[in-house]
């Protein structure tokens, strides 16, 4: 995995970066890890390769979550969406987390605050409850400080990165 850059963050952000990384890296059966906001914009991720994909043209990048980090912010987002519309009319409460097992993979969506969602790309042979365990230990740690100053802060490191990475391109 490369690490992204978090150069000019506050410590709240680079914490959360940190607590990413070693999510993917401690965790076996994760591939990747997207944080999403409740609008459904890709806050952080954990493969950089996904985040710079993200930035080229649709039509040159592969299709599907692994094309990019942005496609796997909008399976995240549509799923969570789904997800508390079918508790809201089941009258059923909030929506803790939601795993959805394939042939090839599996998906995972954990709420963390404020409608912002910890989604997890794994793979097909991963052991499902460690990865929601781990899941809960990050939105646990992270969910304080996911204030909206920081989902702010994040998504502008994003841009920002997009704006520097396109011009060299």
């Amino acid at each position: 995995m490369t690490a992204p850059s978090t150069f000019g963050l506050s410590s709240e952000a680079r914490n959360l970066h940190w607590l990413l990384t070693n999510l993917v890296e401690e965790v076996p059966g994760i591939l990747s890890v997207a944080v999403v906001s409740s609008d459904g914009l890709l806050l952080l991720s954990s493969d950089q390769d996904r985040n710079d994909a993200a930035r080229e043209p649709r039509a040159e990048r592969p299709t599907g979550p692994r094309g990019s980090a942005a496609d796997l912010a909008t399976v995240v987002s549509g799923v969570g969406s789904l997800t508390v519309g079918a508790a809201r009319l089941m009258d059923f409460g909030a929506v803790k987390h939601t795993m959805v097992a394939m042939d090839e993979g599996s998906l995972f969506v954990m709420s963390i605050s404020d409608g912002s969602l910890l989604g997890v790309h794994g793979t097909a042979d991963c052991d499902m409850s460690v990865i929601a365990y781990h899941m809960a230990l990050f939105v646990g740690r992270a969910g304080h400080v996911l204030t909206p100053e920081l989902r702010s802060e994040l998504r502008k490191s994003l841009e920002t990165e997009s704006t520097s990475t396109g011009s060299t391109r």
